[in-house]
């Protein structure tokens, strides 16, 4: 059944100036479809016009009618006063009447109830549940713990929110709606990992139909069953995840580049032979009618147009030489705010070349750890840098102290280059043109990322540390700052919670919670290993055990049963890997389900390789 339909539709907000020119697509009932496009395409725009938000200017459009549609990207204006509970359970409101119909009848019914009133609250009673009434506390308290609203934030009003809390929470409220169909406007911004691996699990469960933009490629990659990107106004269609799509992108470039040369060498080829026959033909009428019919034959060829190729930044660090091995050392650091301690007994050492990730919920004190370390907050310890240390930071707020002035200007006051410089630095950052002339303040938080991005690249530095480097960034910008931090050799530190960005980057992970931080000198991969079995191993305790004589804990008995045990898991990893070498074999040119296998095989290994250090522990021990 076809929940959406879009036919040849066509939008302008500028006469002669189509953002959306004969765009058509269907998405069937129970599909999660990524619509993906460079930022200013139109995917919003599509969005207000799927809800009926704003109108369209040529074509058809149909949304199932007997479904229920909502948009997280629009927050609804409630009353002054309403808490954010009151904005959750709003999402009740026909089952609260229904409840409030009930408990009428109830009263009525205290002395004598009829049969027609018995007969009506049995109705009401049946809706209530049908409707999952019983069920509300439960479901409001499991998509607040999923997405990380706490109880004491449900108390509070939601007119004092952020921007951000107040997208989250009606992200909630629509999820509790149990609406059919999804459209999603960028949902993992300003949620932590926990909330985005919770939306992830909640959308593959979810039987409805959902449409997301997302320049999170990582989420993407877990709940696109397919992409429509828009190009030109128009749609191409993908059918796979985000890596699918990026695989299939370039082999479609590179099918196209290969007939446009070919098609050019064949007509290039065709005009050599036309004007040679010409030449001969000024006596000979007959060559030179075949000449022109070769001509006409060109101009009637369906010609393959060049692909695109877009436009890159330009863009590296400069580099500080670096002498020494500690960048900077960490003793004893604490910190706290009032009796709220965020972080205590930090011991850390940091040696050149390293890359590391700051990981952990909302509200933990990332930023915080990271402005102690830089010294723009006050902390209790020791900290103390090498000497030849210099660092660059990129804030998550990024502030500029004139933003009246233009981007030219910025440059010419802040970085003290030349109008030259100016003009080449900003050009490399894809500001050209009459783009330099826009004042600082007018710009979008994505161009404001750049700008400061802009002006860091040219100072030399051999500590990078980055917030939140890809927030309000398109995925082609996410690229081009990828590919700049990729040909950084100095030490980068970073806070993200874009994960394709961490499993790029991150070859040692720093994760703050309870008050501390644990180091995991390893990649992301194997850090989510080490937390899911860390996850799977956790029990229950025993409810109220007998009492009895404590024994003493560890020597050699218990010794013998971990090796014991850790013997029979070596033993079922290595027959569970010799069976995947096996099925590798079998699924030959089956791309997906090699790579689904191989990827299977690689978590195997690894575990492995820890049962191995481990048994070896055990036995030194």
């Amino acid at each position: 059944m076809v929940d959406i339909s879009v036919n040849n539709l066509t939008k302008f907000f500028v006469i002669g100036e189509n953002l959306l020119e004969g765009l058509s697509f269907e998405i069937q009932e129970g599909e999660c479809v990524a619509i993906l496009g460079r930022n200013g395409c139109g995917k919003t725009t599509l969005f207000r016009i799927l809800t009926g938000e704003i109108d369209f200017d040529d074509g058809e459009v149909y949304v199932n009618p007997n479904k229920r549609l909502g948009l997280i990207s629009q927050i609804p204006q409630f009353p002054a006063g309403f808490t954010v509970e009151q904005v959750l359970r709003s999402a009740y409101d026909e089952i609260m009447c229904i409840r409030n119909k009930m408990q009428l009848l109830e009263q009525e019914m205290a002395e004598n109830a009829t049969q027609e009133q018995l007969r009506r609250y049995d109705d009401l009673s049946n809706r209530y549940e049908s409707g999952g009434g019983y069920e509300m506390d439960v479901e409001v308290d499991k998509v607040c713990n999923g997405l990380g609203i706490t109880q004491k934030q449900r108390s509070q009003s939601f007119d004092s929110l952020s921007g951000g809390e107040k997208t989250r929470v009606n992200l909630a409220r629509l999820l509790l709606e149990k609406t059919d169909i999804l459209l999603l406007d960028e949902p993992t911004n300003h949620l932590d990992l926990r909330s985005v691996e919770w939306l992830e699990g909640y959308i593959n469960a979810f039987k409805g139909t959902v449409l997301t933009i997302s320049h999170d490629r990582y989420f993407l990659d877990q709940v696109a069953d397919r992409v429509i990107e828009i190009v030109d106004g128009h749609a191409e269609f993908y059918s796979g995840n985000y890596s699918f799509y990026m695989d299939e992108k370039q082999a479609r470039f590179d099918l196209q580049m290969k007939q446009y040369l070919q098609e050019q060498a064949k007509l290039k080829q065709l005009g050599y032979t036309v004007e040679r026959m010409k030449g001969w033909g000024i006596n000979n009428r007959a060559l030179y009618r075949r000449a022109m019919s070769i001509q006409h034959r060109m101009e009637r060829i369906k010609k393959t147009e060049r692909p695109k190729t877009e436009k890159h930044m330009k863009a590296t660090f400069s580099e500080k030489d670096f002498s020494g091995d500690v960048v900077f050392k960490m003793k004893n650091v604490s910190k706290s705010f009032g009796e709220r301690m965020l972080f205590s007994g930090v011991e850390l050492n940091v040696e050149a070349g390293e890359r590391i990730a700051i990981l952990g919920d909302n509200g933990t004190g990332k930023t915080t750890f990271i402005r102690c370390l830089l010294g723009e907050e006050d902390c209790e310890g020791k900290l103390q840098f090498g000497p030849t240390v210099k660092w660059g930071y990129l804030p998550q707020t990024i502030h500029f102290d004139h933003p009246e002035r233009t981007l030219y200007d910025t440059m010419l006051y802040e970085k003290n280059c030349t109008p030259q410089e100016a003009r080449d630095r900003l050009g490399a950052f894809m500001f050209q043109g009459e783009d330099v002339f826009k004042t600082v303040g007018t710009l979008s938080g994505g161009e404001q990322s750049r700008l400061r991005l802009c002006m860091l690249m040219g100072d030399k530095i051999n500590l990078l540390v980055l917030d939140e480097p890809t927030n309000h960034l398109d995925i082609a910008s996410r690229e081009w700052i990828e590919a700049a931090i990729e040909e950084f050799e100095g030490v980068l530190l970073f806070v993200s919670h874009d994960r394709y960005f961490i499993e790029k980057f991150a070859e040692r992970i720093w994760l703050l919670e309870d008050g501390a931080i644990r180091d995991f000198p390893c990649g992301y991969a194997k850090y989510r290993a080490i937390l899911d079995r860390e996850a799977a191993s956790k029990t229950p305790a025993p409810a109220a055990p007998k009492e009895k004589k404590e024994k003493p804990k560890g020597g050699t008995k218990e010794q013998d049963k971990l090796i014991r045990r850790l013997e029979r898991e070596i033993e079922k990893l290595e027959q569970e890997i010799a069976a995947l070498d096996e099925k590798i074999g079998v699924a030959g040119s089956d791309y997906e389900e090699v790579l689904r296998l191989v990827a299977e095989k690689e978590t195997a290994e690894n575990a492995l390789m820890e049962r191995m250090e481990q048994w070896e522990q055990a036995q030194t021990d």
